[in-house]
């Protein structure tokens, strides 16, 4: 007992001697802190949507406890960004304390309404500074960030009984009936330009009767849960053209979401759908850019005429959560298109229908998660809840001078019932089949000329860097000079514009001798 006594005396000694002790003394900093970075880009955002959080860390590199007088912005409590130090909120803050050796950590964001500093640009730099300390010892950290106007397209909001009701469209009807978010486009709406980007809250939604025409070099972006929609006997016209920059992509339409900064550039499934629902009638697509959906393109049915329903000429559909084009009981006409990487099949023709692809490139190198589809899948029937299969007619699925190609052992796949119809042929085209008994041989017998004509199974397509979704092929590719001439005059040029009648080249591109800066597959 009278051990636990002394033991129990000596903790208190420590401890009140440790109440008595002053840790921590601090004195002013001098003008030597460290920064990890000497200026802030806060990147692209649009005019009155907040940027991303972006952070800076301040380091104490003395052997001295310091306290830093002040840390201000330079705009005052007029500046669009908003700071947090050390886990305070604000614009301006004083004796921000930093341990020797030690650091803190300071977060920036902006909103900025581009109307209140240039009120006719359609761009504006807007810039500030966070100064550390003042006099001689101050120190300075720049903020830059870009913000663009833009055309912001919403549903009505309106408010009753103190209660915010926003405006829907109804999808379907009876039981099968959808309400989503959105609106109708009015007659001043039906034509995007390239003056400004579009910004779409909501599913903004074409009228039956109408055509939405969109404009060479016009860029379209969808807010998270936003898209597009075509309605019965309504119309897409996409009119863009070939870009002579391959960088800037000039002529070029582009759909992607509305979060500009570098770390969204490649995250996919950050808004819904280009969605043709229907009844949509005459839809043509030409040299445009879809990117991070969650279905690239969605078709439903046909419009019943002989024409296609949708028509895609020069389109590049990348990085789609679900599928990049998913099309049931679908008409489509797909010449010089790519479909990139999916979580699910890049391509599903669905509930039979009546396709013809030329000179197309299907390749999914999906590295997100696991992917257990094939990159290209055909089916004849729907399964329904009570375990029936509600099938329509594969009229033609036609594939010419086409590469089907990815990262799993099969990127092809056929899956019909017998109660429909299921037309099929691959001609001259580049596949990935690796299934050694297929539940169906028949379907995959690759000797069989009514079937399949000219196929190349398995061998390297040689793409040029897959990681980034770069499917230009190379000088080593098993693609090059294998097209069927007839099937290249009707498709003359490759989706860059470069001649390909003289010896035609499998897939959307031409290939081309890559450099030495070439990344790996």
């Amino acid at each position: 007992m009278r051990q636990y006594l002394y033991a129990l005396g000596l903790v208190a000694i420590i401890i009140a001697l440790g109440a008595c002790r002053n840790d921590f003394e601090f004195s002013p900093s001098t003008g030597d802190l460290g920064f990890s970075k000497d200026t802030i880009y806060l990147d692209t955002v649009f005019t009155n949507i907040g940027s991303s959080t972006y952070n800076l860390r301040v380091y104490n590199n003395s052997d001295n406890d310091i306290s830093i007088p002040s840390v201000r912005l330079e705009r005052g409590d007029d500046s669009r960004y908003r700071l947090n130090v050390d886990g305070q909120a604000g614009k301006a803050f004083t004796n921000v304390e930093i341990l020797a050796k030690d650091s803190i950590f300071v977060f920036v964001e902006t909103t900025v309404d581009i109307t209140e500093f240039a009120a006719t640009a359609t761009e504006f730099l807007y810039t500030d500074k966070i100064l550390f300390d003042e006099g001689a010892d101050q120190q300075d950290v720049d903020l830059v960030t870009l913000i663009k106007d833009a055309v912001f397209l919403f549903p009505e909001r309106t408010v009753v009984n103190g209660e915010t009701i926003t405006e829907t469209l109804i999808l379907g009807s009876g039981e099968d009936a959808v309400e989503i978010e959105g609106f109708f486009l009015d007659n001043t709406q039906l034509n995007f330009t390239n003056e400004k980007p579009y910004v779409i809250y909501g599913y903004a939604a074409v009228p039956g009767g109408e055509t939405l025409t969109i404009d060479a070099g016009a860029r379209v972006h969808f807010h998270a849960g936003s898209g597009l929609i075509v309605a019965n006997n309504g119309t897409l016209q996409v009119n863009g053209a070939l870009s002579t920059d391959l960088d800037l992509l000039e002529n070029e339409v582009i759909f992607e979401g509305d979060r500009l900064e570098p770390g969204f550039a490649n995250v996919p499934g950050q808004w819904g759908a280009i969605w043709l629902t229907d009844g949509s009638t005459a839809n043509i697509i030409s040299h445009a850019t879809i990117r991070n959906a969650t279905v690239g393109l969605l078709m439903d049915n046909n419009d019943g005429t002989t024409n296609p329903t949708l028509t895609l000429n020069g389109v590049q559909i990348y990085n789609s959560s679900v599928s990049g084009l998913l099309a049931r009981t679908g008409h489509i006409v797909a010449e010089n298109s790519v479909f990139g990487s999916s979580g699910q099949p890049s391509v599903q023709l669905t509930i039979g229908g009546n396709y013809d692809f030329k000179h197309c490139t299907i390749a999914n190198y999906w590295n997100n998660s696991f992917r257990n589809t094939p990159a290209l899948l055909i089916n004849n029937y729907l399964e329904l809840e009570d375990g029936s299969n509600f099938t329509q007619d594969l009229v033609q699925a036609n594939f010419a001078n086409t590469i089907v190609f990815g990262s799993n052992s099969t990127e092809f796949f056929l899956d019909p019932v017998p109660e429909a119809a299921f037309n099929y042929q691959f001609s001259n085209c580049l596949l990935r089949f690796g299934l050694s008994n297929p539940a169906n041989p028949d379907l995959f017998d690759f000797s069989n000329e009514a079937l399949y004509s000219g196929e190349i199974i398995n061998m390297d397509p040689d793409f040029r860097n897959t990681q980034e979704e770069d499917f230009i092929i190379g000088d080593n590719s098993a693609a090059n000079g294998q097209g069927d001439t007839t099937t290249a005059s009707q498709v003359p040029t490759d989706i860059l514009g470069v001649d390909r009648t003289a010896s035609p080249d499998l897939g959307a591109y031409q290939h081309i001798t890559f450099d030495s800066t070439r990344g790996n597959n």
